[in-house]
């Protein structure tokens, strides 16, 4: 995995971290514990690749709560995301390897035939570059590094390196997207046609990512020094070389996003998340599995760059890269979870525990880590596709330490992963770790990673069918042997000499003993890092050049009615304009600006401006949830609902409200109900449209109803790609209506709408957040239960209680920066719909922030449509389009 050996004819540069023994005065795990937790792994992985076989393949993907495969094109389009989609049977490839380590060698076998017979690579489909790289290619060299240990070892002597061979059609279907003056490849290719313009709907676009650019290498060298051609390898160097020669050269950092023909930088914030990650994971591992120092050289220098700049243990929060001082950003994605990792393979170990340590309490706080939090601790953006990262660097930590510590934390990830994210069907992605709210949705790196990691962590060495350490690791977690270290690739060009300065850089790795003499270090190191997320919520001390003089105005403290406050606003170019509605503005004009100094803080300040309006917007209106509990969902299917403004409030119901569900006659409860002797005493399904909200409830009301369920008549319409509705009134006073009343999009009422056709009685529980399975039968035993150890743990105290009710740390009272609403007009029902504040083009030059009261819509309209809602502002929702590309 990790481990050099002497035929590379390197530095020994990881070995000792794995040589030592426990340094921590955390209990030992006994081994009957260890398998049991080990035997769970594999129940698990069972679960969710035996309903991807019987259920979705040989499509792509699973889509567990509807138990069915998901097909690019039949399937309502998920924009960036659907580029990992080819018709190729992705989940199966990327599976591969996973089942060769988990011993399940006949369903490896058996798989392997499956590909080589069903899958084909010429599809007229455009797919993702990076994605189709890191997921299909390198599964296919997985599998074949596989395939070829168990050939020698007996097993599997029909194998004739088919999957070699599909790997380099593969590959040779890529090389056309390296066709660029800088080597970069384009983010896109088409399968059967390359890259031939807009005819093919390739070739048009003009910028990639980081990492999307610079996580190549691994697979491609594999590629061409298992089958000789240097090809591969010459282009994925290339494009490392390019991004290299266009790192910032004071900071030495790069950016997010670069211009793939003039190499200029797009997005000039540099962190370890989403966007670049990959890419100082391949500097790593390229010097590891191929053994040119070159690349540990690049990997050094830009690792003490992010440690000057972006690490504030225990966060690591992006910059610019020409002021890497200055904050780009508030808050954290999930995906620099791996960083830890990378951290203990760099031997730097101290800082991948305290860093870790912060993402573990996080993670017991929300059950899973939020796609992005703050640096506070709270949620940012609050999906989880059940990315593996945290598993990752959990492994690798416990590898390098023996620390018991780690097996509990992954004890943790097991118990949540079967408590909230198991269905009926495998595994749901979390739409809302706040609600515990799924998507149907179980990416292939789910199956390719996290078991892996998972298995390992808990597996003793007699357990694996081969030495790990004979492998290196992809990001995507294949097994690469490292002995192609030795294999001829003497056509690759030599790479140009570097100028550098190697004197600073680590070639041995410390001892763990010499590091840390005190057995009880790493516990010292944890406990202020708890303390901190549990209790304190701190905000990091914003860090700022030598001679700037005191932090500026943050905008969680601003008060409009502050004389000082008033006078930093204008020395950082900042006018505030009272709008006759008795909003307040914001504008910023940095020409007006004191200094470019300040000006920056200016730019910042707005930026934090509209990061804390949208945040306090999603406060204001947090989703419920619609939790099936029933046979044979039990409580492990949650929907995603919006609230109404008026009936009974969920949030300060303890119990929720429980019952079986009814669809009302008439659908729509715009009129006396005709069933109402079946209503009675049901939660009833209502249609949207025709009257209003308020009136649908009165009329379930009165037949007796004990909640109101109203499902979207917008057919496609969903949670994934529009903000949650609020329910408005009808004008009238709604204190007579007393029972609760949410709101589905279309997708999430048609599962519960299915379900109820195919079961016939479907009870559901409407709350505030999903209910713990065992919370909801009482400690009774869980119908269908699945495992022991699934125990309850009782509710923490969370931060993230202040998004319910979130007030201002200043004494006196604030501005409300949380007004900012979209109206959404209809002629049927009565709507609020939420809408973040968009940043202006050119923000250092002019942006405008509302900061003031606007009152809610009482009557719907429909103008506008819900896919037109824009759920967060703009530089979010590009930062999160590359994450959702780069599923590390």
């Amino acid at each position: 995995m990790w481990m050099l050996h002497s035929a590379t004819m390197l530095p020994a540069f990881l070995l000792l971290f794995f040589m030592g023994t426990s340094i921590s005065l955390s209990e030992a795990m006994s081994r009957d514990e260890k398998n049991k937790l080990r035997n769970q792994v594999l129940e698990m992985f069972d679960h969710a690749y035996q309903n991807y076989m019987d259920h979705a393949y040989p499509a792509d993907e699973l889509m567990p709560l509807t138990c069915r495969g998901r097909v690019r094109g039949l399937e309502p389009s998920r924009g960036d995301i659907d580029d990992a989609l080819g018709k190729f049977s992705l989940t199966l490839i990327d599976t591969l390897d996973t089942l060769a380590l988990l011993n399940k060698t006949v369903e490896f076998e058996d798989a392997v035939r499956r590909v080589v017979v069903d899958v084909r690579l010429d599809n007229d489909i455009v797919v993702s570059v990076f994605e189709t790289n890191i997921r299909v290619l390198g599964g296919l060299l997985g599998g074949h590094s596989m395939a070829v240990m168990l050939k020698e070892s007996g097993r599997m002597v029909w194998y004739q390196d088919e999957l070699l061979h599909m790997a380099k059609d593969l590959g040779l279907r890529l090389l056309p997207a390296f066709n660029t003056s800088s080597g970069l490849p384009y983010p896109r290719v088409n399968l059967r046609y390359g890259v031939r313009g807009p005819e093919t709907r390739t070739g048009t676009e003009t910028d990639t990512c980081t990492a999307c650019a610079g996580t190549i290498i691994l697979e491609f060298a594999a590629l061409s020094r298992f089958t000789g051609d240097p090809t591969f390898e010459a282009h994925a160097r290339r494009a490392l070389d390019f991004l290299w020669e266009k790192r910032q050269r004071n900071s030495n950092l790069v950016g997010t996003t670069i211009n793939i023909h003039s190499g200029e930088w797009v997005r000039r914030d540099s962190g370890v998340g989403a966007g670049i990650d990959s890419y100082y994971e391949y500097l790593m591992k390229a010097y590891i599995l191929l053994g040119d120092d070159q690349f540990l050289q690049r990997f050094n220098t830009h690792y003490a760059s992010i440690m000057k700049y972006i690490s504030q243990p225990p966060l690591l929060l992006d910059v610019h890269i020409h002021k890497p001082l200055l904050p780009a950003r508030t808050w954290m994605d999930s995906l620099l979870a791996f960083f830890p990792g990378l951290q203990v393979l760099k031997g730097d170990i101290r800082p991948a525990i305290e860093t870790h340590e912060m993402l573990y309490q996080v993670t017991k706080k929300h059950n899973f880590l939020p796609e992005a939090f703050t640096t506070d601790f709270r949620v940012h953006w609050a999906q989880h596709p059940l990315r593996p990262e945290f598993a990752e660097s959990t492994y690798f930590l416990y590898k390098a330490t023996k620390d018991p510590y780690y097996l509990e934390v992954g004890r943790t990830i097991l118990e949540n992963l079967n408590r909230f994210a198991r269905v009926p069907c495998g595994f749901a992605a979390m739409k809302d770790v706040r609600t515990g709210s799924h998507e149907d949705r179980m990416d292939s790196f789910f199956l390719a990673e996290m078991f892996k990691y998972l298995f390992l962590l808990f597996a003793e060495e007699e357990d694996l069918p081969f030495n790990v350490e004979d492998y290196v690791f992809t990001t995507e977690a294949h097994l690469l042997p490292l002995s192609l270290s030795t294999a001829s690739n003497s056509q690759t060009p030599p790479l140009a000499e570097e100028e550098l300065d190697d004197s600073n850089f680590e070639w041995t790795c410390p001892n763990t003993r010499l590091l840390f003499p005190d057995p009880a270090f790493p516990r010292n190191l944890r406990e202020p890092i708890r303390s901190a997320v549990d209790k304190s919520c701190p905000r990091p001390t914003t860090h700022r050049e030598p001679g700037m003089g005191s932090p500026p105005l943050r905008a969680q403290d601003f008060m409009a009615n502050n004389p000082e406050h008033l006078e930093l606003l204008r020395r950082m170019g900042v006018s505030l304009i009272h709008l006759k509605d008795g909003r307040v503005q914001l504008v910023q004009h940095a020409t007006q600006a004191v200094s470019a100094v300040a000006a920056e803080d200016g730019m910042r300040f707005m930026q934090e401006m509209m990061e804390l309006s949208s945040q306090q917007q999603k406060e204001q209106l947090p989703p419920r949830a619609v939790q099936i509990v029933s046979h044979p969902f039990f409580g492990r299917v949650v929907l995603t609902a919006g609230p109404a403004q008026f009936g009974m409030e969920l949030s300060k119901s303890i119990s929720g409200v429980r019952g079986f569900v009814t669809v009302a006659e008439p659908y729509n409860g715009c009129s006396e109900l005709s069933n109402g002797e079946i209503v009675a005493g049901r939660i009833a399904l209502l249609q949207r449209g025709k009257c209003m909200f308020a009136e649908k409830a009165r009329h379930i009301q009165k037949a007796g109803a004990i909640g109101g369920i109203v499902i979207d008549d917008n057919e496609g319409s969903s949670s994934d790609t529009a903000p949650l509705f609020q329910m408005a009134g009808d004008g009238r006073n709604t204190d007579d209506v007393t029972l609760p009343l949410l709101f589905l999009f279309h997708k999430e009422g048609n599962i519960l709408l299915e379900a109820l056709k195919e079961y016939r009685e479907v009870e559901v529980l409407l709350s505030d957040k999903a209910r713990d399975r065992e919370s909801i039968f009482k400690g009774k035993a869980l119908p269908g239960a699945l495992l022991d150890g699934s125990t309850d743990r009782a509710e923490e105290e969370d931060c993230s209680t202040e998004e319910k009710d979130h007030t201002s740390p200043a004494s006196s009272e604030p501005v409300d920066q949380s007004q900012v609403t979209t109206q959404e007009q209809r002629t049927d029902d009565s709507v609020v719909g939420q809408e973040s504040v968009q940043p202006a083009e050119g923000l250092d030059s002019y942006v405008s922030v509302d900061v003031g009261e606007e009152p809610a819509v009482d009557e719907d309209s429909s103008s506008q449509s819900v896919d037109s809602l824009m759920a967060d502002w703009q530089e979010d929702l590009e930062a999160f389009k590359q994450m959702e590309k780069d599923e590390l």
